[in-house]
Order: C-alpha cells, then sequence, then structure tokens
C-alpha cells in the first residue's frame, strides 16, 4: 500500500489546533495587537537597522481563523520537516497566479496593501526550483502570520522520519548506536577469534560506531551540515 503524501498546512494547522481554541485564538490576536504595537515596532526597526514589515492592517473581523499561525507553531513544523521560514525575496521558485490572485482579493477585502510576505519552504526551494509543498504568508503582528496561499505537492510521507537525525545531536547519537549495533551484528562470528566472547563483540560494535561517527563528522564538515533547529529562519545555504 502506498503512503499518502504528507500535507504540511493540514500538520501546520492539527499544531495549532492541539495547543489553542478558534476563539482563544482570535481573543489572543485581539488582546496581543493591543499591546504596545506600535512601541514594539518603534524598537524592532531601531534594533533591525531597518524598516521591516512586522505586520499588516488586517480587519480581524474578517480573517479565517484556520489560517492563522503562530510563529513557535510554524517553528515547530519546520524543524519536525526540516523546512525553512524565509522571507520571499530568498525563493528562487515561482509564486504561481493563483497566489496573486488571493492577494489581491485579501487586499481589497481588507483594504490594505500586504508586505512582508515570507514563506515555508524546503532548504531546496530557496535554492533552486521545485514543487514540494510552499506555503505564503502574510504578518499579521505580534509573531502572528496569516497563510495566504499553498501551492505544489505535499511533502513525501516519510520526510519527517527520515529528518528525525537532523532534529538534535542526541538524535542523531541514537541512530549511529543502534546502526552500529546492527552492523555488529552482520558481523560473522569467530572472524576475529576462534572464541564468541562479549568482549569480541563490544569491541567490534565500538570500532563500527567510530567508523560511522567518522563518516557523519566528514559529511557534516564536509558539507556545512546543521541540525533543523538552527536553519530553519537561516538565510544561508547550510
Amino acid at each position: 500500500m502506498l503512503l499518502k503524501r504528507t500535507n504540511i498546512e493540514a500538520r501546520l494547522s492539527k499544531v495549532r489546533d492541539r495547543q489553542i481554541s478558534e476563539q482563544m485564538l482570535l481573543d489572543n490576536v485581539y488582546a496581543l495587537l493591543d499591546r504596545d504595537t506600535q512601541k514594539e515596532e518603534r524598537i524592532e526597526k531601531t534594533l533591525a537597522g531597518t524598516g521591516r514589515i512586522i505586520q499588516n492592517n488586517f480587519d480581524l473581523s474578517l480573517l479565517e481563523t484556520k489560517n492563522i499561525f503562530h510563529l513557535d507553531q510554524i517553528k515547530q513544523i519546520c524543524i519536525d520537516y526540516r523546512l525553512r521560514f524565509l522571507d520571499t525575496k530568498y525563493f528562487k521558485g515561482e509564486i504561481p497566479q493563483a497566489a496573486v490572485n488571493k492577494i489581491k482579493r485579501l487586499e481589497k477585502v481588507h483594504n490594505t496593501e500586504l508586505r512582508g510576505y515570507k514563506i515555508i519552504a524546503p532548504s531546496k526551494l530557496f535554492k533552486l526550483k521545485d514543487k514540494d509543498d510552499p506555503l505564503l504568508f502574510a504578518p499579521i503582528g505580534n509573531n502572528y502570520f496569516y497563510l495566504v496561499h499553498k501551492w505544489g505537492n505535499d511533502l513525501h510521507p516519510l520526510r519527517k522520519l527520515l529528518v528525525w537525525p537532523f532534529k538534535s545531536i542526541v538524535n542523531l547519537t541514537f541512530l549511529i548506536v543502534v546502526i552500529s549495533y546492527i552492523t555488529t551484528l552482520l558481523v560473522p562470528q569467530g572472524l576475529f577469534s576462534k572464541t564468541n566472547s562479549a568482549a569480541e563483540f563490544w569491541i567490534i560494535f565500538f570500532f563500527m560506531f567510530k567508523c560511522i561517527v567518522s563518516v557523519v563528522i566528514f559529511y557534516g564538515f564536509a558539507l556545512g551540515k546543521n541540525f533543523n533547529p538552527s536553519i530553519w529562519r537561516s538565510k544561508f545555504l547550510n
């Protein structure tokens, strides 16, 4: 039986819905936007030394709550699936006309000009053209983002499992230990001595472990790889 591909929009909604109810979400958005929004914007602009957009003038009563996500929820999904959340200027794919049409409708309904767009997508989409599940967001303010449009194909159903080792050094170490153990079991008994003993098994295990660790370290340094929590908002290649 073929595995169903992973819909990142649905996964993101599931994370959000586990954390907060629909009404509570709207209440939080209203409350947060009422708290020193102008002061926070001025401080962020001063610290950043730029006029980057941190919110748009949405009419909150017209927003669809199913499309509102907090930065923490976006971060969790990006880390779980090794995705990036970056400004659209770093996106190397094509923004479909359907997304442009949605932006036009939103601007007309909310009587505003939307700016500060961001996209969730795999790292390669910020370097190469591809079709894997990008999601376009516009900032509402106070770390809330509104999902404008999703296009392309869903992610591979095993992507979360495949990138699991890159979530942390603990996960990677665990995987290396498991691979080392399995590899040791595959070594024929009595290959290095006539008697089988626990000491021989563990000597071979540590040898396998050191070899695999060396390969992983070489691969990591050679390609400049990093763990998911470190790259989800990184503008650099690795």
